[in-house]
């Protein structure tokens, strides 16, 4: 939920964009319950929770509020309390009652089905040996080697990696057994790896990093690992993030991510209301577009829709 053009265009109309109100569960593009409340009183809490987040902004000059990823129940709420509603979208793959790889490929047509197989067989083939590791499996020196990943994959796409050293100690202390990492090792050093959170249902893919470039590397250990993981566990789904359409082609199909907006200021709120009323339109389109290019077999598609 990127809100740099609102940034920017608020600030090229002279105001002051940051500081702003964050409502969210930090560096984490989970879709999730964002407002707390007692059973039974959702709406009466969640319209408190609102007036007070407003008198806070309101009070402390603070330009605008967000909401990022929560449920679509509490978009759908919020818009009625005048809050803006905003969509955007993430590639998920969702878990078919498969009982093994093969059978997820089975729902894949013929041709995607050998790409699939292609990759899987030409990652595997970069020297070593892939690993998934959780709980007392992890040890230290995975920290050691996935940081490094870290960095150089933060450099490269954001500029400036946001977690500390220290964060991945306090992961190895605390929460280790919810924690997947997939390595790709030669003679016991990682060379690639992956960062997965173990949800109760679902697996969240969240960083990447690699000390060596091998064709189809990234796919086998980002998507296709956390896909084997998922189906021998049971789990519901894999979460791989906003960005990607070559996730697609790799069973992760398109769904809808939500947020909720307030502005201050009156004038710039009506602008960007209807930006967003035109932007959830070519979401929705989009959405559609991109799944009926999904690798399933036209029966599949049918079922999902």
């Amino acid at each position: 939920m990127f809100d740099h053009n609102f940034a920017q265009a608020f600030e090229r109309s002279g105001g002051r964009y940051y500081p702003k109100l964050q409502i969210a569960v930090p560096f984490t593009p989970a879709t999730g319950r964002r407002f707390l409340t007692h059973p039974g009183f959702e709406v009466q809490g969640m319209s408190a929770l609102v007036q007070g987040a407003v008198k806070i902004a309101s009070d402390n000059s603070l330009s605008s509020i967000h909401a990022t990823f929560c449920t679509e129940a509490e978009a759908i709420a919020g818009a009625e309390m005048g809050l803006l509603r905003r969509t955007s979208q993430q590639y998920h793959w969702a878990n078919d009652g498969y009982a093994d790889w093969d059978s997820f490929l089975a729902a894949i047509s013929s041709r995607k089905r050998k790409t699939l197989r292609k990759e899987r067989l030409t990652a595997q083939a970069f020297g070593g040996e892939i690993v998934q590791l959780t709980g007392d499996q992890i040890e230290p020196q995975h920290w050691e080697a996935f940081w490094e990943f870290y960095q150089d994959t933060g450099a490269r796409k954001w500029g400036q990696p946001y977690l500390t050293r220290k964060f991945f100690d306090i992961a190895q202390d605390r929460l280790r057994d919810d924690i997947l990492l997939v390595f790709a090792m030669r003679d016991g050093v990682p060379v690639a790896g992956a960062l997965n959170i173990i949800g109760r249902n679902t697996l969240y893919g969240r960083y990447w990093g690699c000390a060596e470039n091998h064709p189809c590397l990234h796919f086998e250990i980002c998507y296709y690992q956390a896909i084997d993981y998922a189906i021998a566990h049971g789990m519901k789904h894999v979460e791989a993030g906003a960005q990607g359409e070559h996730k697609l082609a790799r069973g992760y199909l398109p769904v809808t991510t939500h947020s909720l907006h307030w502005f201050g200021d009156a004038g710039f709120r009506n602008a960007v209301a209807d930006y967003l009323d035109a932007e959830r339109i070519a979401v929705d389109d989009q959405i559609e577009i991109l799944t009926s290019y999904g690798p399933f077999k036209k029966i599949k598609v049918e079922e999902q829709e």
